[in-house]
């Protein structure tokens, strides 16, 4: 599929909101000297995973489609969680919910969806298919081990764990960018790691 600007401002848009999330839960963690979980920050989660989904659609890449779709319900649980997702305004709700239904149906009646570009991307090595994929499946991994920690404490919060494996994920698919000449990816796993790393000091100090 087409490789075009187009298709890298979506993903670097994803990217942009997936940074910003990242920007403002950091900014309110060093304030308050503990780890924070605003509200915004999974709001922003689910409105950078429809983009990013589509992104890895239009690279016919397998690993990013795949970790979107299984952490998109974490985001919506931890609204709950917080009690927010009643209050959110119907525009979000609609692109949250309605959106990604006719993504869906676009893809499977008109999208010419073959599974084996998906896996093979753009004529790339095994190697390098099973390390995007595990590095997605580690990263995405982070929401499901937060999912389940939220669920037990009824809490909405990212735990030290949740840092851990987001650092390690991360670590992975900035290589696999890099291998596959991938800017969005570069990018954000660059960024990302910073600000996971800072996080795990601000845990370490606060002493939780």
């Amino acid at each position: 599929m087409s490789s075009s600007w187009i298709v890298y401002a979506i993903g670097f848009l994803a990217q942009l909101l997936f940074s910003a999330r990242l920007i403002m839960q950091w900014i309110k963690s060093e304030k308050n000297k503990k780890i924070e979980t605003p509200t915004l920050f999974w709001k922003l989660s689910l409105q950078g995973a429809v983009l990013l989904f589509i992104y890895g659609y239009l690279r016919d890449d397998m690993a990013i489609m795949l970790g979107q779709f299984l952490v998109y319900g974490g985001y919506f649980r931890n609204l709950q969680l917080q009690g927010k997702w009643g209050e959110s305004g119907i525009m979000f709700k609609v692109y949250v919910i309605v959106l990604p239904i006719l993504i869906a149906l676009y893809i499977g009646l008109f999208g010419q969806l073959d599974w084996e570009d998906l896996i093979k991307g753009d004529n790339i090595s095994m190697w390098l298919i099973a390390l995007g994929i595990v590095g997605q499946l580690i990263y995405t991994s982070r929401f499901i081990y937060q999912w389940i920690h939220a669920e037990r404490n009824q809490e909405s919060d990212l735990p030290l764990k949740f840092w851990i494996i987001s650092l390690v994920g991360s670590i992975l698919i900035f290589t696999y960018g890099i291998f596959r000449d991938d800017p969005v990816l570069i990018a954000a796993h660059f960024f990302g790691g910073i600000v996971y790393i800072r996080n795990l000091f601000i845990i370490r100090k606060s002493g939780k």
